[in-house]
Protein backbone atom coordinates (compact mmCIF):
# COMPACT_ATOMS: atom_id res chain seq x y z
CA UNK A 1 0.00 0.00 0.00
CA UNK A 2 1.21 3.27 -0.77
CA UNK A 3 2.05 6.07 1.44
CA UNK A 4 -0.89 7.81 -0.07
CA UNK A 5 -3.47 5.24 0.50
CA UNK A 6 -2.48 5.06 4.51
CA UNK A 7 -2.66 9.08 4.52
CA UNK A 8 -6.08 8.34 3.07
CA UNK A 9 -7.01 5.28 5.22
CA UNK A 10 -6.15 7.10 7.89
CA UNK A 11 -8.12 10.35 7.46
CA UNK A 12 -11.38 8.13 6.89
CA UNK A 13 -10.27 6.66 10.17
CA UNK A 14 -10.22 10.06 11.81
CA UNK A 15 -13.30 11.20 10.52
CA UNK A 16 -15.16 7.91 11.50
CA UNK A 17 -13.87 8.51 15.33
CA UNK A 18 -15.12 12.59 14.83
CA UNK A 19 -19.05 11.62 14.19
CA UNK A 20 -18.86 8.95 16.73
CA UNK A 21 -17.87 11.56 19.06
CA UNK A 22 -20.30 14.18 17.69
CA UNK A 23 -23.10 11.68 17.89
CA UNK A 24 -22.48 10.54 21.00
CA UNK A 25 -22.17 14.31 22.46
CA UNK A 26 -25.45 15.27 20.72
CA UNK A 27 -26.89 11.92 22.42
CA UNK A 28 -25.35 13.07 26.08
CA UNK A 29 -26.36 16.95 25.49
CA UNK A 30 -30.18 15.34 24.90
CA UNK A 31 -30.39 13.34 27.95
CA UNK A 32 -28.92 15.85 30.00
CA UNK A 33 -32.00 18.38 28.89
CA UNK A 34 -34.27 15.82 29.09
CA UNK A 35 -33.39 15.27 32.83
CA UNK A 36 -33.77 18.89 33.54
CA UNK A 37 -36.67 19.45 32.09
CA UNK A 38 -38.51 16.02 34.10
CA UNK A 39 -37.12 17.47 37.48
CA UNK A 40 -39.00 21.35 36.15
CA UNK A 41 -41.78 19.44 35.16
CA UNK A 42 -41.57 17.51 38.24
CA UNK A 43 -41.52 20.32 40.50
CA UNK A 44 -44.16 22.34 38.91
CA UNK A 45 -46.81 19.80 39.14
CA UNK A 46 -45.99 18.56 42.63
CA UNK A 47 -46.21 22.42 43.32
CA UNK A 48 -50.03 22.57 41.81
CA UNK A 49 -51.19 18.76 42.64
CA UNK A 50 -49.45 18.01 46.11
CA UNK A 51 -49.28 14.49 47.07
CA UNK A 52 -52.65 13.64 49.26
CA UNK A 53 -51.65 12.84 53.15
CA UNK A 54 -53.29 9.85 54.20
CA UNK A 55 -53.46 9.46 58.15
CA UNK A 56 -52.19 6.45 59.74
CA UNK A 57 -54.87 5.22 61.33
CA UNK A 58 -57.17 5.49 58.35
CA UNK A 59 -54.10 3.16 57.26
CA UNK A 60 -53.86 0.53 60.49
CA UNK A 61 -58.29 0.20 59.21
CA UNK A 62 -57.71 -0.32 56.40
CA UNK A 63 -55.45 -3.20 56.86
CA UNK A 64 -57.20 -4.82 59.75
CA UNK A 65 -60.22 -4.47 57.67
CA UNK A 66 -58.65 -6.52 54.80
CA UNK A 67 -56.91 -9.27 57.26
CA UNK A 68 -60.82 -9.44 58.49
CA UNK A 69 -61.65 -10.03 55.35
CA UNK A 70 -59.25 -12.16 54.31
CA UNK A 71 -59.98 -14.61 57.49
CA UNK A 72 -63.54 -14.75 56.63
CA UNK A 73 -62.90 -15.96 53.40
CA UNK A 74 -60.30 -18.91 54.60
CA UNK A 75 -63.58 -19.73 57.13
CA UNK A 76 -65.97 -19.90 54.50
CA UNK A 77 -64.24 -21.63 51.86
CA UNK A 78 -63.19 -23.64 54.43
CA UNK A 79 -66.85 -25.00 56.03
CA UNK A 80 -67.85 -24.91 52.15
CA UNK A 81 -65.30 -27.45 51.68
CA UNK A 82 -66.06 -29.60 54.74
CA UNK A 83 -69.79 -29.52 54.29
CA UNK A 84 -69.11 -31.00 50.35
Amino acid sequence: MSKKGMLMETNLILEGFKFMGLGMGTVFAFLIIMIVAMNIMSSIISKFFPEVQVSESTQVKTQNNNKNTKVVAAITAAIKHHRG
